[in-house]
């Protein structure tokens, strides 16, 4: 038993009562394509100035985080925000990790698909034809590595005051030039703030017919389009009106659940942070569907959206912390350090709050263990000491 803070600043004792589920291999095929966005594991034992520079990476524990991923019938999304880009997690760190994914990911018996971020964070474009090069220069190396094309949401256009042709440009661009189909990304402003009025407007109608019309122009080359907006409304409008054979990947870490099970016309795909966090539940509900089993689909996935709620309330930009903090609890890392000191990003209370769900959920796989560093954690606070 530990005493656990609450979000009203009280303390109650907290048994645990949860089963664990274990990650396993899917017995079928699924009919989901899923990708977890993983986070970077730091050695702090290396880290030189946690604030500032290239931060200090565990490569050893980051790649065997992803393997686990891959063990589970998930895909990745490498160097995304999860990862902390533009966080703590700068350009040069981005790269050796999806070079260093890419080689893992090409040895792995499951020949999970890889997908990377490609954005302008290693530049400060001050006008349109600069952050088309910077896109290119970002898409040429992760295209020499292997990687399929994820096209980040750019902090630059809106730093230009960019309007909706500057996005079609650019976008066009990089679009047509890719040795792949693409996978866009429509981050919304409670992941980033700086993202406010993306697509060169305030509009979200215009901005969807925005980028619904630039995925016509050339549907061949996108794969698909990850949406993070928290909108579920707009996400089942939008994926109806995308041509045939461009998926949908729902970026929506609080109405995952129902957008992936589909209405029995049309559903989203996954490409989500939280299913790093969640990858036994994930992994076990999307196998249940691809089985034809809803029941247990919502049965696995119902007990981790009170989680996921929690790991990306406002300010949803802090939730790579508890997706690390999860990691740290099951044992998938030796420590609770991220890069730039993002562990100090959410309170105490937050944490105990995680800990209680993720058990609910039976997310967290050696209890004893668990509970063990809970309890260091809650020290570290000056609670039960």
């Amino acid at each position: 038993m530990l005493t656990l803070p609450t979000l009203d600043g009280t303390l109650q004792p907290y048994t645990l009562t949860g089963t664990p589920l274990l990650p396993r291999a899917p017995q079928v095929p699924l009919t989901r394509t899923a990708f977890a966005a993983a986070h970077v594991v730091s050695d702090p034992l290396a880290e030189r100035d946690p604030w500032a520079g290239r931060p200090a990476v565990d490569w050893d524990a980051t790649l065997a985080f992803r393997r686990g991923l891959w063990d589970q019938g998930l895909h990745l999304a490498e160097a995304m925000d999860t990862a902390q880009r533009g966080m703590g997690v700068d350009w040069a760190t981005a790269l050796e990790l999806i070079q260093r994914t890419m080689a893992e990911a090409r040895a792995h018996p499951m020949a999970p698909r890889v997908a990377c971020g490609c954005g302008t964070d290693h530049a400060d474009p001050q006008s349109v034809a600069e952050i088309a090069a910077a896109y290119d220069q970002q898409a040429e190396a992760i295209e020499a590595a292997g990687g399929q094309l994820i096209l980040m949401a750019s902090r630059a256009f809106g730093r230009i005051g960019a309007g909706p042709e500057d996005y079609v440009e650019v976008y066009r661009r990089l679009i047509d030039g890719a040795a792949q189909p693409v996978i866009l990304h429509w981050l919304g402003e409670m992941f980033d703030p700086a993202l406010a009025g993306y697509w060169g407007g305030e509009d979200l109608g215009q901005a969807t017919q925005l980028v619904l019309n630039l995925i016509a122009e050339n549907p061949a080359k996108v794969d698909g389009i990850k949406i993070s907006l928290l909108d579920e409304a707009h996400e089942v409008a939008f994926r109806a009106m995308l041509p045939e054979g461009v998926r949908l990947y729902t970026g929506d870490d609080f109405n995952y659940a129902p957008l992936i099970a589909g209405d029995g016309t049309r559903h989203s795909h996954a490409l989500l942070g939280i299913f790093a966090a969640i990858a036994p539940a994930a992994a076990q509900a999307l196998e249940a569907l691809a089985m034809g089993d809803r029941a247990r689909y919502d049965a696995l996935l119902a007990p981790t959206v009170p989680l996921s709620r929690e790991i990306f309330r406002a300010p949803t930009r802090f939730y790579k912390a508890g997706i690390a903090f999860l990691a740290w609890l099951n044992g998938q890392q030796a420590h609770f350090v991220m890069p730039a000191g993002f562990q100090s990003s959410r309170s105490i209370s937050h944490y105990a709050e995680v800990y209680r769900l993720a058990d609910a959920a039976g997310l967290l796989r050696d209890p004893a263990l668990a509970e063990a560093r809970m309890g260091q954690w809650l020290a570290v606070h000056g609670i039960g000491t």
